[in-house]
């Protein structure tokens, strides 16, 4: 999964290195825009539907706060 999260983060932003960041938002890696596309692409990717609720930046911080995000939801 995690694979997968970097590859759809890579095409928002390519170049950017998400592997390392903590915190994409503090790190100028993500912003509202992105965040957006990304959940778009979560969803799509993953077959699922991300609620409005849990689109918070703490749920988009880095790889592992999005890859508790789909557990969630794929699991």
């Amino acid at each position: 999964m995690k694979e997968v999260v970097v590859k759809i983060l890579e095409s928002l932003r390519p170049g950017e290195d998400y592997v390392k960041s903590e915190n994409f938002v503090v790190d100028g890696l993500l912003d509202s825009f992105d965040l957006i596309v990304l959940v778009s692409e979560l969803d799509e990717h993953f077959t699922i539907s991300i609620k409005g609720t849990d689109i918070i930046p703490e749920n988009f911080m880095n790889i592992e706060a999005i890859n508790t995000l789909l557990t969630k939801y794929t699991s």
